[in-house]
């Protein structure tokens, strides 16, 4: 992930793209931070594919304080199955964050700007396999 993304796909779109048992309802955005709820897919206990709303950030059960969720947003691929703080929900706990764009940080001259990469011109969901 990103320090924010977009996300302009609607319910309808998403719940026929993936197949979703269950879709809770929410609005397309353009500037999602940390902290926030998101629309993520996950396996339902009846193993069906199900859209909830949960909130962006991680709070390891060892956590005294929720708020280090807001810090702890993002995992680099190349560590998250070491590090403590993501070990454990990396092994158990996957879902599947659909976003149109990410936003990343570029220098334009003398000052660092955010940009939003996105594919251009239509709603980008990714591929997902049976």
């Amino acid at each position: 992930m990103c320090g924010r993304y977009a996300f302009n796909a609607t319910p309808a779109q998403v719940a026929e793209h993936f197949g979703l048992a269950a879709c809770a309802d929410f609005v397309p955005r353009f500037n999602i931070p940390p902290g926030s709820d998101i629309p993520v897919i996950r396996h339902s206990p009846e193993s069906q594919r199900v859209l909830h709303l949960l909130r962006w950030g991680l709070v390891p059960h060892w956590a005294k304080d929720p708020s280090i969720g807001n810090r702890l947003s993002n995992a680099r691929g190349e560590s998250v199955a070491e590090k403590p703080s993501f070990r454990e929900a990396f092994k158990r706990r996957r879902c599947l964050i659909p976003a149109s764009g990410f936003y990343e940080w570029v220098r334009h001259a003398s000052r660092m700007c955010d940009c939003l990469a996105e594919q251009s011109g239509q709603t980008c969901l990714p591929s997902h396999r049976q």
